[in-house]
């Protein structure tokens, strides 16, 4: 029987995925795994018993990940999940900046005792007018589960798509409308793009990528549009451009002080992935994912460690272990295991940490687990099967 632990509400769609070997607990200390979703997590202590952490969505900045790496303690996320939802937002974001349809329907509500309304209308809706999409250029840096939607849609809607990732992952490129201009300088997009969407993670080498002298090689009137994560612009850069008239909006996904309220700034209440069929996409598929390492030990989608997978166990035994990649304890965990016939073997590594599943067709020798436990460097054996 495996327990698991909510640290916020999670999508009964989800939950129903757990079969009737998994109990849910309000104890995370003495759950095997936890879902979250928004909850901070850098201040808890998780009990020993906790081998997996998923999170129902992408972004996982409230997960200590080194801090669950070293406790053998793998996290998920499950990208791609609540993509749609996002792309929609985005496409709605560039619309709300090409045409000034808030301040129109603002000022529907505040005329709405206006007798002669419907003529007023006539001589106000002038000052709401705005662009079409269509025939714009767009640039996308970023192409993977959202930036290739985007990307995709945008061409649909008669737009010019830039597209830039030196990272482009096979699949994402297969999934990518060939009428997108494959870009490799970023700054061709700064440079010829009206609209600028970013769909990057928030690294220390994209944190505050869009800056001032991205901004400087800009269009005049362009617009940046921002749903991946607020530090990715120089935000006093981006207000300073604003004033001066360089560009024309800023569209965001995450209110804080520093734009809220700003002339120039469409700020969203961080709405990307606030769809019911997003919540249950993400909600899904970090269930899936538990529940494949819980029963299989494989990894799939992981932040902290290397993916591995070997199927379903059809041998007696599956043993599972997480180490420090520099140490190279490949060899002296096989050594450890030897008193029992392995029947197949995986070890992959990602950065400072390597997972291990052996397959054994024999029977348990719980001494020989012991002594891959007893190894320096080892983080976590676990017997799977």
């Amino acid at each position: 029987m495996y327990r698991y632990a909510c640290l916020n509400a999670i999508s009964p769609k989800g939950l129903n995925c757990f079969d009737g070997n998994y109990e849910k607990t309000d104890d995370v200390n003495s759950a095997d795994a936890v879902l979250v979703r928004s909850a901070n997590m850098h201040e808890m202590e998780l009990g020993d018993s906790v081998l997996a952490v998923a999170r129902a969505g992408a972004g996982v900045n409230n997960i200590p990940l080194d801090q669950c790496a070293e406790k053998g303690v793998v996290v998920f996320n499950t990208p791609g999940a609540n993509a749609n939802g996002v792309k929609e937002l985005v496409i709605a974001g560039m619309l709300l900046a090409a045409r000034d349809i808030v301040g129109g329907v603002n000022w529907v509500c505040d005329n709405a005792g206006d007798e002669n309304i419907a003529k007023s209308v006539e001589k106000q809706k002038k000052q709401y007018a705005g662009t079409e999409l269509a025939g714009k250029k767009l640039g996308v840096i970023g192409l993977g589960a959202i930036g290739n939607l985007v990307a995709n849609t945008a061409i649909a809607l008669g737009m010019e798509v830039y597209g830039y990732d030196p990272f482009i992952s096979v699949n994402w490129a297969w999934h990518l409308n060939s009428a997108v201009k494959h870009i490799t300088d970023i700054e061709e997009i700064y440079r010829e793009c009206d609209y600028i969407t970013i769909h990057v993670p928030l690294l220390d080498s994209t944190k505050g990528m869009i800056n001032a002298q991205a901004i400087s090689m800009m269009k005049e009137n362009a617009v940046i549009l921002n749903f991946a994560r607020d530090r990715l612009a120089d935000e006093e850069a981006v207000l300073k451009a604003l004033d001066e008239g360089k560009i024309r909006r800023y569209v965001c996904d995450f209110p804080n002080p520093t734009t809220a309220g700003h002339k120039g700034v469409l700020l969203i209440p961080h709405l990307g992935a606030s769809t019911e069929e997003s919540e249950e996409n993400c909600a899904v598929m970090a269930v899936g994912e538990l529940r494949d390492y819980l029963e299989n030990g494989n990894i799939r989608n992981s932040v902290n460690y290397p993916a591995c997978s070997m199927g379903a166990c059809r041998t007696a035994h599956r043993i599972a272990v997480a180490h420090k990649t520099s140490m190279n304890l490949s060899g002296a965990i096989t050594e450890a295991l030897s008193a029992m016939t392995c029947a197949n073997m995986s070890n992959t590594s990602r950065g400072e940490y390597s997972y291990m599943l052996i397959d054994i067709d024999s029977d348990l020798n719980e001494e020989a687990v012991k002594a891959a436990e007893a190894i320096d460097g080892v983080i976590r054996v676990r017997v799977v099967k």
